[in-house]
Order: C-alpha cells, then structure tokens, then sequence
C-alpha cells in the first residue's frame, strides 16, 4: 500500500469522523441515556463494517450504479433517522445520567447497538463514502490484491470513527452528567439533528418525483 495514499486517507477520515452529524447526535445520546455507550458505537462501527464488506466484494459500486435504488435506500434511511430522531425527542426532557439508577438490560443494549448499525448502514451517504472515496487512496501498482487494499481502508475508517465516537460519548457523560439541564438541551439539539438530516435527505428524494408527476 502506498504509505503517502495512506497518510492521506488517514487525514481525510479523521476529518470525516471528526465533522458533527448524525453519528455524533447518536453517540451523544447514548453517552447521556445509556449506562454503556458501548453498544451504541460498537453498532455505528458495524455498520460501516458492512460498507466495508460490500466495497471489498464489488456490491457498493454496483449498489450505486442501479437507477433508482440509491434514493429508495436514501428514503428509507431518512425514515429511519426521522424515527430515531423523534424517539430522541421524546425523552430529552428526562435526558441525564446516573450511575445509581441505570440498569443494565441486555435487550435494551441488543436495541442500542441494532439502531446504530442502522443509524450509519442505512445511510446512503455512507455507501457513496466508500464508493467514491476510498477507492481514490488505493494503488494498482501495489503489492497487496486491490480488494485487500479496500478492506484495510474501510477498517482503518472504522477504528478511527470508532475512536472518535467512543471520544464523543465519553465527553458528553462527563461533562453534563452533572449537569441536567445542559443535558437536555443536548439531548434535544441531538433530535432535531436527526430529524433535520432525515427531512433534508427525504426532501432532495421526493421533491423531483413530485416536479415531475
């Protein structure tokens, strides 16, 4: 792999990882609902992890080249991420965290880690990252197999993400567990976040259907 292509790539992700979206609105509603927030960027790293599976094997690109699939995925995450949000909403005004009184339910933790992998699988800009991105850091004229050189980008995104939300959760417990009504404040920006991207994804989908109808 060409270490001056992987120097970048590197860059580039960090910077993706780093740049405040939906993601982070999920991250930073676990770190304040959840006593784990664990499962919640263990599921948001699985989910990119199936981006990474289906770039390897050639299904991202061909994915993407299928007229009219892209934007039904694209409807169907900003779906998603319209329920997300509004669940989101539903509980900020109770939005805090305390060691004390949270319970560790291993069904609630299988719920957090399922909706995180859809929080980042289901989102069609997270197929387009894969394939228009990575495959500009790869090198033909290197010694590992093209689809090698995919499969080490994809996980090198997703261990940086990985760190980065881990980084993000963890920030917002400490700094507003103690403080409740900041957490709530967060809480609520996290859900409108989300249903702000989800109503600007379906939007950009739906509109020209309706133009042209």
């Amino acid at each position: 792999m060409n270490p001056q292509l992987f120097l970048a790539f590197l860059l580039v992700s960090i910077s993706l990882a780093c740049t405040p979206g939906v993601d982070w609105a999920y991250s930073i509603s676990a770190g304040l609902r959840q006593r784990s927030f664990i499962p919640a960027v263990a599921g948001l790293c699985s989910g990119y992890v199936i981006h990474t599976l289906l770039m390897v094997v050639g299904l991202a690109a061909l994915l993407a080249g299928v007229p009219g699939l892209l934007g039904w995925l694209t409807i169907a995450g900003a779906a998603y991420l319209l329920w997300l949000g509004f669940v989101t909403l539903r509980s900020w005004r109770g939005a805090s965290f305390s060691a004390e009184a949270a319970v560790v339910n291993p069904r609630n933790q299988f719920r957090t880690f399922l909706q995180g992998m859809g929080t980042s699988g289901i989102n069609p800009k997270g197929l387009l990252f894969f394939v228009a991105l990575v495959p500009q850091f790869v090198s033909p004229e290197a010694t590992l197999p093209v689809p090698v050189q995919s499969g080490l980008l994809g996980l090198t995104f997703v261990i940086l993400a990985g760190l980065v939300y881990t980084g993000v959760a963890l920030t917002s417990r400490k700094l507003l567990a103690t403080r409740p009504g900041a957490a709530r404040v967060v809480t609520l920006a996290s859900g409108i976040i989300m249903m702000g991207l989800g109503t600007v994804l379906l939007v950009e989908q739906l509109l020209p259907l309706m133009v042209h109808a």
